[in-house]
């Protein structure tokens, strides 16, 4: 399938292209949950965080994820950040996340210098583009 035909409508095609991403790209996990910060020893990982090995971020890391309890590797949701400290924006990706975690991921965020958006996958993109439009 060719990229410019997957998904049809922008929110679709979102999705299915962080889907492409995921799915060709391994996961490393290297800050387990309950972990402490390699600089910041007082922040402490709720959940397992890593990377997708072979992508590239601003910060010159793989594009983040992190990963939820339910072991599945499948996006439920994206957090948007805005860091004042390194003075960047990120996107990180939720894979197999409840809504309870995912909410832990938001307030872990939205902590110092840094603040974020949660974004969760619509069950169906179609239907949720054709009726914000």
């Amino acid at each position: 399938m060719a990229l410019e035909k997957i998904g049809s409508t922008p929110v679709a095609s979102f999705w299915a292209y962080l889907d492409q991403l995921v799915a060709t790209c391994p996961v490393k996990i290297d800050r387990p949950g309950s972990s402490q910060h390699p600089r910041y020893p007082e922040i402490i990982y709720p959940l397992d965080y890593g990377y997708l090995e072979g992508t590239g971020a601003v910060d010159g890391g793989g594009v983040d994820v992190w990963l939820g309890s339910s072991g599945v590797v499948e996006i439920t949701a994206v957090i948007l950040t805005v860091d004042l400290h390194k003075r960047d924006v990120e996107i990180k990706i939720l894979l197999g996340c409840s809504k309870e975690e995912m909410q832990r991921i938001l307030n872990f965020h939205n902590q110092t210098s840094m603040r974020a958006l949660l974004v969760r996958r619509p069950i169906n993109e179609e239907a949720t583009h054709e009726n914000n439009a």
